[in-house]
């Protein structure tokens, strides 16, 4: 008698677009990319992790070479030509769009995605937006399996799509980004927000970054971190997103 066999863990490669060096955000804290396995790890499926350090240049071979992959945020700026491996990371969600492999994209991914995909970002007329702010998801999706429309989520940006091709579709707003989120398919989901974000960690860069915003700004996102956020919510949509090709089949 057979015994049936565990489905082997959810291979995920992870894309990180940053590397902070300061004394007060890279030495006090874990990078980008830890900050999503922190948030994934408190699921009860588990993945496997490799992280790309794409900033420097690293991609995966191929869009095959794991289940799905996730593309990080980023203090830098998709429209910075200059960044010498941005060319070769947009060419790789092509890839991945082309073989619909599952692919997430937060803050810089979500911006990265849209202009890999003929969308269009821009500065923000009204500059930073910055805070804890309710994302309202109003496309019903089969990965949003818990009864809530909205979810609060931590922002960070100066950056925001303005515009995407026909066929993706915009699945979430918010007061501060028209194109809070979208969706191309079932393969590729990405988020302006940073769910992966905690409260201490997002004070830290908000202190950190304040001679970069004004007074009002800075005033406004602070009294906003008072508000509790969803990203435990939205993790579990992600593992729900990335594994629904194997719980189709049988699987997770």
């Amino acid at each position: 008698m057979f015994l049936d066999q565990p489905m082997p863990r959810f291979s995920l490669g992870i894309l990180q677009v940053n590397h902070d060096r300061s004394l007060e955000i890279g030495d006090r804290f874990p990078d980008d990319s830890h900050r999503f396995r922190d948030l994934l790890d408190r699921l009860e499926m588990r993945f496997d992790y490799r992280v790309y350090m794409t900033i420097g240049g690293e991609l995966p071979e191929s869009p095959h070479a794991h289940d799905g992959f996730l593309i990080t945020g980023s203090p830098l700026s998709v429209l910075d030509d200059s960044l010498f491996w941005r060319d070769d990371l947009f060419g790789f969600i092509r890839a991945c769009d082309a073989e619909k492999v599952p692919l997430i994209g937060a803050c810089f991914g979500h911006q990265a995605v849209a202009v890999a995909l003929g969308g269009k970002v821009a500065k923000r007329t009204g500059g930073y937006n910055v805070g804890v702010e309710a994302t309202r998801f109003h496309a019903t999706k089969p990965f949003m399996h818990a009864d809530q429309p909205d979810l609060s989520f931590y922002m960070f940006h100066e950056d925001e799509v303005v515009a995407l091709p026909d066929d993706i579709e915009v699945i979430g707003r918010s007061e501060g980004c028209a194109i809070a989120s979208f969706a191309k398919g079932d393969h590729i989901l990405a988020v302006q927000a940073h769910p992966e974000f905690h409260d201490s960690f997002m004070r830290a860069v908000l202190e950190f970054s304040k001679s970069a915003m004004s007074d009002d700004c800075y005033a406004t996102a602070l009294a906003s971190l008072a508000q509790p956020t969803d990203g435990a919510v939205f993790a579990e949509w992600m593992a729900a997103f990335l594994t629904a090709g194997r719980a189709e089949a049988g699987g997770v």
